[in-house]
């Protein structure tokens, strides 16, 4: 099987308008930039974005906001973006907040199979309204369900033409349970290199989650927020 692409605009052909599409990265670190830089160019419609966040106004999946291509974002934090805020506000976009650690775990879950768990957290909050609950050891807990999407987007610092991939430092955070989590995985890589390469200890996905790669180029690594302090 051939899993290698040419470019992002290839590997994402036959993604359709109302897909669900899962993003890598956290803030703007790691975040599968030419991917979405092809989601733009593709014009495709009525998304639903599961990503950490939704990026600056001008960066990150802030471009897809400002093409209105996301009908629904479904994340943990989202304080960057003003259009964002906008378009909330203004009823044009549809939001699900989820605690982070419930919205990394149920990633988790739907890459290991497990189809619900329970947690603590959000109990006594809106975020409880409609779901069943359950006392453990004397504390109540949620049940939530494992989050699946039909595209699972995420960039790695190395990848094989077989699908392994390395992450770079805190880059691999919610990408490598994203990869396991994607109907069709699809990787962007800095550095595209032949199997053999990379060290088996080192790889933090297996190619077998894999579906399809690509060297990705010119990335701009920004920053989402710089702080710095005169003493």
């Amino acid at each position: 099987m051939n899993k290698v692409f040419a470019n992002a605009d290839d590997a994402i052909h036959d993604l359709q308008n109302g897909d669900t599409i899962m993003l890598g990265g956290f803030g703007l670190c790691g975040i599968p930039e030419n991917c979405i830089a092809a989601l733009v160019r593709k014009g495709a419609t009525n998304l639903t974005c599961i990503s950490n966040n939704a990026g600056v106004d001008d960066f990150g999946l802030g471009l897809l906001l400002k093409t209105k291509q996301i009908k629904k974002m479904i994340s943990s934090y989202v304080g960057e973006n003003a259009e964002f805020e906008r378009q909330l506000l203004s009823g044009e976009l549809e939001v699900d907040l989820i605690p982070q650690g419930t919205l990394a775990t149920r990633i988790q879950m739907a890459g290991m199979g497990i189809p619900a768990f329970f947690t603590p957290a959000g109990y006594g909050t809106e975020i409880a309204i409609g779901k069943e609950v359950r006392e453990f050891k004397g504390k109540m807990h949620l049940m939530e369900h494992a989050l699946h999407a039909r595209f699972a987007l995420v960039k790695a610092w190395k990848g094989d033409t077989m699908g392994n991939l390395v992450f770079r430092k805190t880059t691999r955070n919610f990408s490598t349970s994203m990869a396991k989590a994607g109907d069709i995985t699809i990787a962007e890589v800095e550095e595209l290199v032949e199997p053999g390469a990379l060290n088996p200890d080192e790889i933090h996905v297996a190619g077998v989650y894999v579906h399809r790669i690509f060297k990705g180029s010119n990335y701009a690594k920004r920053i989402e927020r710089k702080t710095t302090s005169i003493k």
